[in-house]
């Protein structure tokens, strides 16, 4: 049995990744696909390379919008896709050439599973220099509660998309992967990580994620607790745990920042500026 799988590749201002994307798409040893570039109001050549990609396979779309977010981008394109599966997949990410056939199998084969997920590995400027690998467990939301154990590019049924209503377009600052995951699997779904390393994602210097962990990351957990509140009230003892858990970490960090001798150093040099201040 075969199923048609709708690849997503929301791209802004990644043009010079989008061709070692597309080129991974087109390895695929899965063939019944289809993929779906969509231009989110991009100011370099993202279009040019796009519709390269179009002119060499009739299984590549391509669609422009006006900048909106990862999520909207995302949307857009489920909205036109005709897949029964969806696999989101940034323009600077790299799927293994056995990443379809590896994972379609197992929501075919399993009807309670919603999502498939695989291991990944990080890399720096080119695919062998890997730099991290992430092996995550679970099954259940409950692994999902208080941080994210599935990558973006993870195997999805669309009807769960449709069920959730979509990536919530509000959240343009990270996280909306992880809220999508939690709406989904709080339903009762499951979801299953293949241990193997079909995903490879691209670590830069400068990225959405990195400025989430760094500027946004107790803004997008609070509102995704407020959000999904059902479920963190369920489980409210766990949550007041990790909330401490986070406090003691923040606390610890604070008291070994003091005594540091960076940290003594500047009150050193602080105080007879104060005094000339004064």
């Amino acid at each position: 049995m075969s199923k048609l799988v709708s690849i997503i590749v929301p791209c802004y201002n990644h043009a010079h990744f989008l061709d070692e994307a597309l080129q991974s798409v087109l390895n695929q040893t899965y063939s019944n696909w289809e993929c779906i570039v969509i231009n989110d109001g991009s100011t370099d050549n993202t279009k040019t390379i796009a519709e390269k990609w179009v002119e060499k396979d009739k299984r590549f779309s391509y669609l422009e919008k006006s900048n909106g977010g990862l999520s909207s981008a995302r949307n857009t394109g489920i909205k036109s896709s005709k897949g029964d599966y969806i696999l989101p997949l940034d323009a600077d990410d790299i799927i293994h050439e056995s990443y379809l056939s590896t994972t379609v199998p197992e929501l075919i084969n399993n009807e309670s599973l919603a999502i498939v997920s695989c291991y990944s590995k990080f890399f720096f400027k080119d695919k062998s220099n890997i730099i991290h690998e992430l092996k995550p467990i679970g099954t259940t939301y409950h692994a999902l509660l208080f941080e994210n154990c599935l990558i973006a590019t993870s195997l999805y049924r669309k009807q769960c998309w449709e069920d959730v209503g979509g990536y919530d377009e509000t959240m343009k600052r990270g996280f909306e992967d992880w809220e999508f995951w939690l709406a989904i699997t709080k339903q009762g779904w499951t979801f299953k990580i293949v241990e193997e390393f079909l995903f490879f994602y691209r670590k830069q210097k400068q990225s959405m994620l990195i400025d989430t962990l760094e500027n946004h990351r107790i803004s997008n957990m609070k509102y995704i607790f407020k959000k999904h509140e059902d479920v963190y009230i369920k489980h409210h003892d766990k949550t007041v745990d990790y909330l401490l858990y986070l406090l003691k970490i923040n606390e610890d960090n604070a008291s070994n920042l003091k005594q540091s001798t960076s940290y003594k150093i500047a009150k050193f040099f602080e105080k007879p500026l104060n005094l000339f201040k004064k």
